[in-house]
């Protein structure tokens, strides 16, 4: 892997339940709200497609902050 550093990105549920945030020093806002049903998937699926050149990991977290699901994702991206 070299150089490549790793991104971590957070799946938090909203305080006002109303869907999750997204979250990452790696995002070009820090924080992105999806609010769908199937929003967890959404969230894995930007983190895959933004990451794609480097090695991520998500986490998804439950109402009491514990982590309920861990993704690890290789940068895959080839020309």
């Amino acid at each position: 892997m070299g150089d490549a550093k790793m991104q971590v990105y957070e799946v938090r549920p909203r305080k006002d339940h109303r869907g999750v945030d997204l979250i990452s020093d790696a995002l070009p806002f820090a924080r992105l709200w999806y609010g769908e049903p199937d929003a967890i998937s959404y969230a894995i699926g930007y983190e895959k497609f933004f990451s794609r050149l480097h090695d991520a990991v998500i986490r998804v977290y439950d109402e009491t902050g514990n982590v309920i699901e861990v993704h690890e994702h290789t940068g895959d991206f080839k020309e």
